[in-house]
């Protein structure tokens, strides 16, 4: 560990030894993901596989669950299986929308391929037909979205003089 300090605030810089492209800094702050999934397994494994690229993941095994959990706040995007008995995941983004329309929302589907309902979700991804690495960016791409182009410093701005008398 590592630290930096700019006078004000002191920021640690940890990195493995191995792969100095996973070097953080250690005040980055952290997205929140809340997946949602009725199958469990499914669903240890989206975790587990988010968890390792650096996202904090929240996890519910129904639409009711997940809602309640992202009414409490913090949630900066939705991955939700679209098939769930109760609250589908179609129903569960039309009411996350309705509250946050800002907030990203993925649909994942083991049986429908094709999704041709009218859905609020930013995008559709059959489960089986993507590899991990295409969810991977295509949540980077969404996130970067909801977070706008990063901000340019604003120009400097010069005091007026006070004559001395």
């Amino acid at each position: 560990m590592f630290a930096l300090s700019d006078g004000r605030h002191r920021r640690y810089l940890q990195y493995p030894k191995t792969d100095p492209r996973k070097w953080t800094i250690g005040m980055k702050p952290k997205r929140t993901i809340l997946c949602v999934d009725d199958n469990e397994q499914a669903l240890s494994i989206r975790k587990v596989m988010l968890e390792t690229r650096g996202y904090r993941v929240m996890t519910c095994t129904s639409g009711e669950d997940a809602l309640a959990k992202f009414q409490h706040g913090g949630v900066d995007l939705v991955l939700s299986d679209v098939i769930m008995p109760g609250m589908d995941g179609a129903e569960l983004v039309a009411r996350i929308k309705a509250s946050s329309p800002q907030t990203p929302a993925i649909l994942l589907s083991g049986k429908i391929k094709i999704y041709e309902k009218d859905t609020q979700a930013d995008l559709f991804l059959p489960k089986g037909m993507y590899a991990p690495a295409e969810l991977l960016e295509r949540i980077r791409v969404l996130l970067v979205r909801k977070r706008g182009p990063k901000r340019a410093l604003a120009p400097a701005v010069e005091l007026p003089r006070i004559a001395a008398s």
